[in-house]
């Protein structure tokens, strides 16, 4: 990291990954001695400091270009409660309030307050109700002194999108990212809402979504799958820049995950993230203000849903098939949710696949068979969640809807060796994506009939025509191996007798 000075200020420009995580754990260190000892506390605040930060800079640049071009301008955030006013060390409401002090008081009495009042005005906009319901979600912060305050908005202060050296560095935006991965590692229930980022990219890879097409998640969590879809576009489908207001919708239930998908999308570059705060499955809304104009239906489903959650008897009511199995009822959405020729790619455990003791699963199972081509399994090894906190035993499913599935093809990774040091990476996908292109037959896939599936099931033991070849190899080792001890046996045998016939001679 070196450092330039700029009318007289001394810049920090950051020329190196190891510099900006640097810089970027230096803010969380603070945070962690501010009352926010673990991920779960300090990122979440990082996450408004941050969107705050970016947000400034953002509408400085566009107020410049649009001053360039004769434009009219209105920022979303007017004076003082810009970053530069009261954030910035050199803002004239951060040097009154220093004198004064009260930074601590002016946050959780003045500038949050303003900024929850922003979506609630008559003519809002998109930003201004992105902003609002981010700060409405954090509701005081938990920041403890105004040192500590003021230090890691110093820091934050400091880093700034044009003083990172692009072409070696991750944008700011990946190190965000891997933050949320860091508050999923440290969550119970992390993998219900970050999904490891190369099975995020397995997935998005296979499905291909491509510009114009609207795409959905059910329970985005952080947003992941959203913002993975935009820059699958950005890389393969654009010969410009993709469109920023891109058709990318979302919904998520939790409180303290729903700011953190605005604030990550918003990073990545989508400025308005359509993301409806409330459950899924019951339709109880929280705030839909960023959900107008939704399509009843979708091209894509990109998803993971929760694993092995409970739900009550008002979201049973809404499905045909009832069950308390939260998957099971996403599933059930999803199909719901996709138009005719829609497809999706999905995170789904295996008893959602395999369970035959109960009545909603069989049924669910053959609704799916019977309106959607499912084409696509992949089986993963236990320990593909294991840095999102969960070892729950997963599968990939891919089909597209309103086709009926005549067959499947399996791809088995299950006997793949990972965890936390050495996780899943997209680099285990290399054979699958060279057989994915024609369903080819291999030791690691295969295909099944309609028939075989429902006599058997989903079962991957039950399907795998290499299981006995398998059984069969090693009956033939074991074999081999026993013959090779009895011909030692016999070897020292007869050079026994011959020793012993020599010394008799």
């Amino acid at each position: 990291m070196n450092s330039i000075q700029a009318n007289g200020i001394s810049r920090k420009v950051y020329l190196t990954q190891e510099s900006l995580n640097r810089a970027i754990k230096s803010v969380c260190d603070v945070l962690r001695r501010s009352n926010c000892t673990g991920a779960m506390q300090y990122i979440p605040e990082l996450t408004w400091i941050l969107f705050l930060r970016i947000l400034d800079e953002r509408e400085t640049y566009e107020l410049e270009t649009a001053r360039e071009s004769g434009q009219q301008y209105c920022r979303s955030i007017e004076s003082p409660y810009r970053w530069q006013d009261w954030a910035s060390p050199q803002g004239c409401k951060r040097r009154e309030l220093e004198k004064e002090g009260g930074l601590l008081t002016f946050v959780n009495n003045e500038l949050f307050p303003h900024l929850m009042s922003l979506g609630k005005r008559p003519d809002a906009t998109p930003r201004q109700k992105i902003i609002s319901e981010i700060i409405s979600n954090i509701g005081l912060t938990r920041i403890d002194t105004d040192y500590n305050l003021a230090d890691a908005l110093n820091k934050v202060d400091e880093i700034r999108s044009w003083d990172i050296e692009q072409r070696h560095i991750f944008p700011l935006s990946q190190v965000y990212e891997g933050l949320l991965a860091r508050m999923g590692e440290k969550s119970s229930d992390g993998g219900q809402f970050f999904t490891p980022r190369e099975i995020v990219r397995v997935i998005v890879r296979v499905i291909d979504p491509r510009p114009g097409e609207y795409i959905y998640d059910p329970c985005c969590g952080t947003g992941g799958f959203l913002v993975q879809a935009y820059e699958h576009m950005q890389e393969h489908h654009s010969t410009g820049r993709v469109q920023k207001s891109v058709n990318l919708y979302g919904r998520e239930k939790e409180n303290l995950v729903y700011p953190l998908a605005l604030a990550n999308l918003v990073l990545h570059g989508i400025d308005e993230p359509h993301i409806w705060h409330g459950n899924t499955l019951t339709g109880d809304e929280i705030y839909g203000g960023l959900f107008q104009g939704v399509p009843n239906q979708f091209d894509v489903v990109l998803t993971n849903p929760p694993f092995g959650g409970k739900e009550s008897k008002k979201a049973q009511d809404r499905f045909a098939f009832k069950s308390g199995s939260t998957q099971l009822l996403f599933l059930q959405h999803i199909i719901e949710s996709l138009k005719p020729g829609g497809r999706c790619g999905m995170v789904v455990d295996e008893g959602l696949l395999f369970r035959t003791n109960e009545f909603a699963f069989v049924q669910t199972r053959r609704m799916l068979l019977e309106t959607c081509n499912v084409w696509c399994i992949v089986s993963l090894p236990i320990g593909a969640f294991a840095n999102a906190g969960a070892s729950i035993k997963t599968n990939l499913l891919f089909f597209t809807k309103g086709q009926f599935t005549e067959r499947v093809w399996f791809y088995d990774l299950s006997d793949v060796k990972v965890s936390k040091k050495n996780p899943l990476t997209i680099d285990h996908f290399s054979h699958f994506f060279q057989v994915l292109t024609d369903f080819s037959d291999s030791q690691r896939s295969w295909s099944v009939s309609r028939s075989d599936i429902e006599a058997n099931g989903f079962s991957l033991k039950a399907s795998n025509p290499n299981n006995q070849i398998q059984q069969d190899s090693r009956t033939l080792s074991e074999l081999a191996r026993l013959i090779e001890a009895k011909n030692a046996e016999i070897q020292r045998a007869l050079d026994e007798l011959v020793s012993y016939t020599s010394r008799l001679g």
